[in-house]
């Protein structure tokens, strides 16, 4: 075992001289060798049983069959000649004549059944047998039957019944002999039958005994070489996945496994550098977030500055300007009224400059957490606040029902107030007419704002929602310009994003902007 708790193999100590193909080429050369061996050992176990099986059943049997038939063949025609001899009469000689036949069949099967099985005994006892026969009947049952045909039955002498016997003795022992042959030639069939049948049984058995252990050796020889050092490759590849980056990985079994290793080594210490590197990244980032909350700090100073202690210089400042021009109005030059005009209205302007800017930096920060709200509720209250410039310039209002969303209504209704409050301030001379409309956009609900004021050119598109931009002269449209820029800081604040339609061939202006569909509802309120 390793100091890293991984067991060390043979195959990691054994170098990187293979690969894991090599191994398994080697494990499937093994096995191929073994099941060739295997496979040639039973084909000649077969064969063997092939062979005993087929001398006994299609030769030794079938033979001693011939031979029985050849016996009986000669003892017909033995029994024929005796009774024709007796009684003279014609008709007794047919079994000699159908024995006659008999013999030159089973002969002739006899011979084509011992040709070629290494049966020469049998052949030799078959042509004794042939050489016995043929004497018999020349030197006794021919004549026998030619002179009893001739001269009649009391011609045979004894002598010649006697010999005719003698020689049917040396056929009857010349069959006993090849009776004996075939006999010991079966008896040896069948042990060699036995003999094959357990040699191919021994054949099955030690073919399966040595595929066995060839599959034992290939089995630890792999598990040796290839999958102990992948084991241990994997166990070293975790560790520096679960984080120990200063963990080498290293591996001495198969040359591709060792190359593998060097390769995810490599990628651990480029891990290690990313891992450095980001590491200084998230302190710089740490240093630059607790610079950020300084400077915001700083800022939200600078804003309690701004709404108190400047705005009181103000106040004083306007205040005596307004003291002077009530006083001094007309006792002074026009010019000297036209001073005090100046500085009362720039201390206003400045006034409402830093109420919005305080306003615009708040958005996001220091407004309350985002609640269910009825969007109609919301345009009702921003309707009700605008409600003296609606009846001073005869505007008209279309609004088609609202969703409820997750928001401010606060906010929202600031969004609304300012559009609406666009809409009327920029108007033609025709009355202001302005519609709402609602619609749903897949995860979100687009709303839109038209009017049919003066509208704004496309190439304006975008710089209408830069904070204090104008484009028109403040004599002419009073306001700070800070109106749109706050609509997109409230809007993408609720997730959506607000835009200027430029697409639209009608008079006027159309803002859109997209606020999410509220979870917990699908309900389409644009539907009824």
């Amino acid at each position: 075992m390793t100091g890293d708790g991984t067991v060390s193999s043979a195959g990691e100590m054994g170098g990187n001289r293979f690969r894991v193909r090599g191994w398994f080429a080697v494990a499937t050369a093994i096995l191929g060798v073994v099941t060739l061996l295997g496979m040639a050992a039973g084909v000649a176990a077969i064969v063997r049983l092939a062979d005993a099986r087929n001398l006994i059943v299609d030769r030794l049997d079938p033979a001693s069959n011939a031979a029985l038939r050849l016996s009986n063949a000669l003892l017909d025609q033995e029994t024929g000649v005796r009774g024709f001899a007796l009684a003279d009469e014609e008709s007794l000689l047919a079994p000699y004549r159908a024995g006659r036949i008999e013999e030159q069949t089973a002969v002739r099967d006899l011979r084509e059944l011992i040709a070629g099985a290494d049966l020469d005994q049998i052949s030799a006892d078959l042509g004794a047998v042939e050489t016995r026969v043929r004497t018999w009947q020349r030197r006794y049952a021919e004549p026998t039957i030619e002179q009893v045909q001739i001269d009649g039955p009391d011609s045979v002498r004894t002598e010649s019944v006697e010999r005719g016997a003698r020689l049917f003795n040396q056929v009857r022992a010349a069959l006993r002999r090849q009776e004996e042959t075939l006999r010991a030639a079966r008896a040896t069939g069948k042990h060699d039958l036995s003999e094959a049948a357990t040699f191919l049984s021994a054949s099955f058995a030690a073919i399966a005994a040595l595929v066995i252990a060839a599959l034992i050796t290939t089995t630890i020889m792999l598990r040796r070489t290839v999958t102990l050092p992948i084991g241990a490759l994997a166990r070293r590849v975790r560790r520096v996945a679960q984080g120990d980056f200063e963990r080498q990985v290293r591996s001495r079994g198969p040359r591709d496994i060792a190359d593998l290793a060097a390769d995810i080594d490599t990628m651990r210490k480029r891990i290690l550098q990313e891992l450095s590197a980001s590491r200084d990244a998230h302190a710089q980032l740490d240093a630059q977030a607790r610079e950020l909350e300084r400077s915001n700090a700083e800022l939200e100073q600078f804003a309690y500055v701004a709404s108190h202690d400047l705005q009181e210089p103000l106040r004083k400042v306007a205040s005596f300007c307004q003291l002077l021009e009530q006083r001094y109005k007309g006792q002074l030059d026009e010019r000297a009224d036209q001073y005090i005009d100046f500085a009362v209205d720039g201390a206003k302007r400045m006034q409402q400059l830093i109420n919005d800017l305080l306003a615009f930096s708040r958005v996001g920060r220091a407004s309350g957490d985002l609640q269910r709200i009825e969007l109609d509720d919301v345009l009702a209250h921003a309707l009700a606040n605008l409600g003296a410039a609606v009846e001073e310039s005869g505007a008209t209002i279309d609004a088609e029902p609202l969703p409820p969303i997750r928001g401010e209504p606060t906010l929202m209704a600031v969004v609304f107030q300012n559009l609406v409050g666009n809409a009327i301030k920029f108007r033609s001379t025709d009355p202001p007419a302005i519609g709402i409309r609602c619609e749903r956009d897949n995860g979100h609900w687009l709303i839109s704002c038209s009017d049919n004021g003066i509208g704004i050119d496309a190439e304006y598109a975008e710089r209408v929602f830069v904070i204090f931009q104008r484009l028109h002269a403040k004599d002419e449209y009073p306001g700070t310009g800070i109106g749109l820029s706050m609509c997109r800081k409230i809007v993408e604040y609720h997730g959506g994003k607000i835009w200027l339609d430029t697409g639209t061939a009608t008079p006027g202006t159309t803002f859109r902007f997209t606020l999410p569909v509220l979870e917990e509802t699908d309900d389409d309120p644009t539907s009824s």
